[in-house]
């Protein structure tokens, strides 16, 4: 099973942005879909972005939509999420998830992803 490790998070004020960065474990990583998840306090896992296996095609939800970009560097097996634009509502944990081979709206669905990392902490104050 794939192992999935976030990186990047922590504390920033409103407008600013962050990087962050999920590794996975390797020899599959090139044949599978991965997201970005989000949970704030007191709610559920959402979804935020997520791209093909192929890197051609990304996906976000609407609350980011315009200030955060989803990207894959297969050479290194690492996906990124950069947010820019940064707003309070954004605190959360993001975690990284991977669908292995992909699939139609994959990400809409939690029980479907294959493997999550173990998140990493985003603040953001105002």
């Amino acid at each position: 099973q794939v192992q999935l490790v976030e990186s990047g998070g922590g504390l920033v004020q409103a407008g600013g942005s962050l990087r962050l960065s999920c590794a996975a474990s390797g020899r599959t990583f090139s044949s599978s879909a991965m997201g970005w998840f989000r949970q704030a306090p007191g709610k559920g896992r959402e979804f935020v972005a997520a791209i093909s296996v192929s890197g051609g095609n990304t996906y976000y939800a609407d609350s980011v939509k315009g200030r955060f970009t989803i990207s894959r560097d297969n050479a290194k097996n690492t996906v990124y999420l950069q947010m820019n634009s940064l707003k309070p509502e954004d605190t959360a944990v993001y975690y990284c998830g991977v669908k292995l081979f992909g699939g139609s709206m994959w990400y809409t669905r939690p029980d479907l992803v294959d493997s999550w990392g173990q998140g990493t902490q985003v603040t953001v104050s105002s």
